[in-house]
């Protein structure tokens, strides 16, 4: 669905309208609300358990993306090769013991590199190799095209009797007696209004926006990011995979016939322009890397919304105890298609009253109800 609107009306039927930004008033208050709570999770013990948290929903969202894939046999440029994030700093390689720590309790797979280990793993590195003081590789990690399993996941939906609306924007949620009744929806041919037993609110960053008409106030903050698309000219100068280079938190990913280049978090509210400045840095990191691997005259920039909570888990489950009937699948920040598959099973398993198959009582709304 579409944007929704950014007023509300105190009825029973709350009323959303179209506006430049959902927050033209009260923006600056809530960013500063978010960047409070978020500086609240910047402690050691905070870092060690939010980590623990995604990781666990990111290691089984990868066992249920791989069922997917061979039930459907779905294609999106897959790659299977891992991720290589890179250090230049020894405050880096300091700071590579708490994720190591993480890791090696929950035992997921990782390799410590020496600079020639990194050049083992992604030979195109090796004329930076003088300039790296180490890395850390996750061999299980895996990597493909978002927007092509998107498209090829709902082709998949559709063949199943998935109905997609495409265009529309949200007007108001029609409530009565703590249930969601219906979403009236503005539509080419006018207003039509979506009756269903249960509602998944999956909006991204406009989640929140929406979701106030039920008296909710998610910490879900838009923070901005950044990518370069650029097609290969010298495959063996690309990466093989995934490179994270921890100085500017910026990772160039491989496909088939493609680098994309992303990174960047700017708190800019909704605003979708493009900053050149941005477009900038995305060529700097990528031409020190991968100098000599794509045309960068050729490149895709784009931007894009993360939805991103304080502690960077996302928010899965029941809304609210006072409407039973709504669900809630939004926050994943950067790790949105890293944690979807999973995501989706763990909401499906808990509204179908089942037992799923990681914890999840820390990735309700209720751990913000305070």
């Amino acid at each position: 669905m579409g944007k929704p609107g950014c007023t509300t009306q105190s009825a029973q039927v709350a009323v959303s309208t179209p506006c430049a930004s959902p927050y033209p008033f009260d923006f600056s208050v809530w960013q500063c609300q978010w960047i409070a709570q978020f500086l609240g999770n910047c402690s050691t013990a905070r870092y060690d358990l939010n980590k623990s948290r995604m990781v666990r929903l990111a290691e089984y969202s990868r066992d249920c993306l791989r069922t997917l894939r061979s039930n459907t046999g779905i294609q999106y440029e897959a790659r299977s090769r891992g991720t290589l994030q890179v250090f230049r700093t020894q405050k880096q390689l300091a700071a590579e013991a708490k994720d190591i720590a993480v890791l090696s309790r929950i035992g997921l797979a990782f390799e410590h590199l020496d600079p020639a280990g990194c050049t083992r793993i992604e030979p195109a590195l090796a004329h930076v190799k003088d300039q790296l003081l180490g890395g850390l590789y996750l061999p299980g990690d895996e990597t493909g095209d978002c927007q092509l399993f998107t498209r090829q996941l709902a082709l998949k939906a559709q063949a199943l009797g998935v109905q997609f609306v495409q265009g529309v924007s949200i007007q108001r949620l029609i409530t009565q007696q703590n249930q969601l009744q219906g979403v009236e929806i503005q539509t080419n041919a006018g207003l039509e209004t979506l009756i269903a037993d249960h509602y998944v609110v999956a909006l991204g960053c406009y989640s929140r926006p929406l979701t106030q008409a039920l008296g909710l106030n998610l910490p879900v903050y838009p923070v901005k990011g950044y990518s370069l698309t650029i097609p290969i000219t010298n495959p063996d100068a690309a990466p093989l995979s995934t490179v994270m280079d921890e100085t500017y938190k910026v990772a160039i990913t491989r496909f088939d016939q493609r680098i994309r280049v992303g990174g960047m978090a700017e708190l800019a509210g909704f605003d979708l322009r493009l900053n050149p400045r941005r477009r900038a840095t995305l060529e700097m990191v990528f031409n020190g890397l991968f100098p000599h691997a794509g045309d960068l005259s050729q490149a895709l920039f784009w931007t894009g919304l993360r939805p991103m909570t304080p502690d960077g888990t996302p928010i899965i489950g029941q809304a609210d105890a006072r409407y039973p009937n709504v669900w809630l699948n939004t926050g994943h920040g950067t790790l949105g298609w890293t944690m979807a598959c999973g995501s989706g099973q763990v909401l499906a398993d808990l509204m179908a009253h089942d037992q799923p198959a990681i914890a999840t009582q820390e990735l309700s709304n209720k751990r913000y109800s305070s």
